[in-house]
């Protein structure tokens, strides 16, 4: 990149008399040597952050891989479901209380309603798990919603998809999180008392995690997911085996509580719309079903078979649990609120400030399995680990859509490039730092945030399935096979039922939550949707300024000649490799260029000049103001204005050292004076380096941090190269890697 000059450990200068292009200086008064080394100081700071980090970077995500391992980080399903449908297996412990906490409005009356509510979420979650099922086979490779809306719908269209899912990813994380700090502070206070702490804390821990690798971090991940499903399945059966065939009757602790109504006898319109509301609650329990769609290429072959499997699986596993819940909530008369300090009340009285009301699922295990039981601590710690690793789907979905984007010119190349670990770094990191700052923003109150969620997801689930509903539509009018018809057909026909229910609950998710919090999301959807477009246009004009011409041009055609410069201020070796090498090059023009602005250092190199007899050409520019810049590239500009089609090549000797503190004697003004040469056409920069002894110094650091450094230090893409052989002193300048 032509911004990435001066990396130290990335392109080194070699130790011999060789010539390469970097950054050099030139402050006319001293040495031109003694004025260049800007890309040295940068390089030998490169150099030692990169010892300081290399070390503890391996400790903490891992040695690197190398590309041809790509395969082996492939998921078998039992590692997929845990990481791409951690999200919504883990959504049920705050789901149903999400569904209590907007009926509570009505007061306790209103709990009657949850079943019916429960009702309408399961079949919402079957239509969404069959229509994604469609899509997993239909286009596999990984682009998901965005994929199918880009395809079939159009780039805005998929844009608005990439944009919703984006927002929806971070609030994944940022929502999953909160809500696991909440369920373990039921049983560790001190973690809810410091709510925004811990939820940084586990950020931070989740994203050292996913930097480790897919495979690995699924592996992890999988135990305490398999564990909450487990213990929740244990808590339903026992639950109903306590109730229907023990008759013991399971009280939670807040079922002597009352809740005072801000709307009690809602009917009519109202009620009508606070079952709405109730349900646009209890959709969280989607969130996270398209993951899956984006994730195919990650498992194993079969893909598009294995991934509508876990798709499956996931599905019922999570209608099972939050039907459950539910359940387990109204026979144990669990009562929340969205104000308890106020709302609840016991023996007619406010509960007050000091209550922490405890999550539904916390409840309904304290009644089920008893407080402080093995059970109950159990569940809790794995309900709390299994919402920290919820937010898993989205480290997986976030940088994979992010790649995809950046491939499509829709975000900065840096995202489509795999980390050490084969995991898209990038990506995780700014997902971790957008979620952070949300969870800050936010207090990492779950409630609060929650008014954020769905939206993103619902914008994706419906234009998606309007996709899908056009796919097949483009292929029944060409399919003459009877069989395939058929099943093209009833798979347009579930995808048509798909769109139709999903756009229908959008609606709803807007009108319901919109003064509450969905403003935001939106917001950060048009905001991203910008972005993007402006990221795209940005590159689209780049593109086109630098595509090769079919016809010759300026920049095809040879210069008819070539001028060099050399810029001097004092005749010694660096000079006189400066002057021979220029005469290597035989260029058609060659003089010495130097600014008079000491008249007595002017008129003594004017005198040695001509008594060592060089046959170069001496020009002096004139500087009343002291300026070395601006006449340079004046004079650089004429050459360029008299003789358009010709070239000028401007040399600058400098002295490559090898200890920090040598720069610090050196000025830095000649970095000012290139990076205004660059932005001239038709003007070739080129540093010729002289090796002073103690550059020695810096070639052996950097061949004995080359043996203990791990590889892939120097990457560009995903297949990633190893620098060449470090011959180099790590003290010199670099010509910047390509872009």
């Amino acid at each position: 990149m032509t911004d990435g000059v001066c990396h130290l450990g990335t392109t080194r200068a070699r130790a011999t008399e060789s010539v390469h292009h970097s950054t050099a200086e030139f402050t006319h008064g001293e040495d031109i040597a003694d004025r260049v080394g800007g890309c040295q100081f940068e390089g030998l700071r490169s150099s030692l952050v990169s010892k300081l980090t290399d070390v503890p970077k391996r400790i903490l995500i891992g040695r690197a891989l190398r590309s041809d391992r790509l395969g082996e980080t492939l998921l078998p399903k039992r590692i997929a479901l845990p990481v791409f449908a951690s999200d919504p297996l883990s959504s049920v412990a705050y789901a149903p209380g999400e569904v209590l906490l907007v009926l509570s409005i009505a007061g306790v009356s209103a709990y009657h309603f949850s079943p019916w509510i429960a009702v309408a979420v399961v079949v919402l979650m079957f239509t969404v798990v069959a229509s994604y099922r469609q899509n997993v086979h239909a286009y596999p490779s990984g682009g998901g919603d965005y994929e199918v809306a880009t395809t079939n719908l159009g780039p805005k269209a998929g844009l608005t998809v990439a944009s919703a899912l984006l927002v929806d990813y971070v609030l994944t994380v940022a929502v999953s999180i909160a809500s696991g700090i909440e369920n373990l502070g039921s049983a560790v206070p001190f973690v809810v008392e410091h709510k925004v702490l811990c939820a940084t804390v586990v950020i931070v821990l989740l994203t050292l995690m996913n930097l480790r690798g897919v495979k690995e971090s699924g592996k992890l991940f999988a135990i305490p997911t398999y564990v909450f499903v487990g213990g929740v399945f244990i808590m339903i059966l026992w639950g109903a085996f306590r109730g229907l065939v023990l008759g013991d009757t399971m009280r939670a602790p807040t079922a002597d509580f009352h809740i005072r109504a801000e709307h009690q006898g809602l009917a009519g319109f109202a009620l009508v719309f606070l079952l709405l509301r109730a349900f646009s609650s209890g959709c969280a329990a989607l969130t996270g079903v398209e993951a899956i769609s984006n994730g195919v290429p990650a498992f194993r072959k079969p893909k598009s078979k294995n991934a509508a499997s876990t798709l499956a699986a996931m599905g019922l596993l999570a209608v099972t649990m939050f039907c459950g819940i539910i359940a387990l909530a109204a026979t144990t008369k669990v009562r929340m609120a969205e104000n308890p300090a106020t709302d609840l009340l016991h023996n007619g009285h406010p509960i007050g400030s000091g209550y922490v009301q405890n999550p539904v699922i916390s409840q309904v295990a304290e009644a089920v399995f008893g407080k402080g039981s093995f059970l109950f601590v159990l569940l809790a710690a794995a309900t709390a680990l299994v919402l920290f690793l919820a937010a898993n789907t989205a480290y997986n979905g976030f940088p994979l859509l992010g790649s995809i984007l950046a491939q499509d010119r829709y975000l900065p190349r840096q995202l489509h490039t795999r980390g050490d670990r084969l995991a898209f770094s990038n990506g995780i990191v700014l997902l971790a730092g957008a979620a952070a700052l949300l969870t800050v923003i936010y207090g990492a109150d779950s409630t609060r945030l929650i008014q954020l969620y769905i939206v993103g997801v619902f914008v994706s689930f419906t234009l998606s399935q309007t996709g899908m509903v056009r796919h097949w539509n483009r292929h029944l009018a060409v399919e003459k096979d009877q069989a395939k018809r058929r099943h093209m057909m009833r798979s347009r026909a579930i995808n048509t039922f798909g769109a139709f229910l999903t756009g229908l609950v959008l609606v709803v998710v807007l009108v319901t939550k919109f003064t509450h919090g969905a403003w935001v999301a939106l917001l950060g959807m048009c905001i991203f949707f910008a972005t993007m477009t402006a990221i795209r246009k940005h590159y689209d004009r780049v593109a086109e300024e630098i595509a090769a011409p079919e016809e010759p041009d300026d920049d095809l055609v040879r210069p008819s000649r070539v001028h060099s410069v050399v810029l001097i201020s004092k005749i010694h070796r660096p000079t006189l490799r400066a002057l021979a090498y220029a005469k290597l090059m035989r260029s058609d023009s060659l003089e010495a260029l130097t600014v008079n602005v000491d008249p007595a250092e002017t008129k003594a190199l004017r005198e040695e000049w001509e008594r060592r007899g060089i046959d170069v050409p001496l020009k002096v520019l004139d500087s009343p103001y002291r300026e070395v810049t601006r006449p340079v590239i004046e004079y650089v500009k004429g050459l360029r204005k008299e003789s358009p089609r010709d070239a000028v090549s401007v040399i600058i000797p400098e002295y490559v050292v090898g200890h920090w503190y040598e720069h610090l004697l050196h000025n830095q003004s000649a970095l000012r004076l290139k990076g205004r040469l660059l932005f001239t056409p038709g003007v070739m920069v080129t540093s010729v380096p002289y090796q002073l002894a103690s550059s020695e110094a810096a070639k052996m650091r950097a061949r004995r941090r080359q043996e203990w450094s791990a590889p892939g230090a120097v990457r560009r893409g995903p297949a990633g190269e190893r620098p060449k052989e470090p011959s180099e002193p790590s003290g010199s300048s670099g010509s910047s890697p390509k872009d």
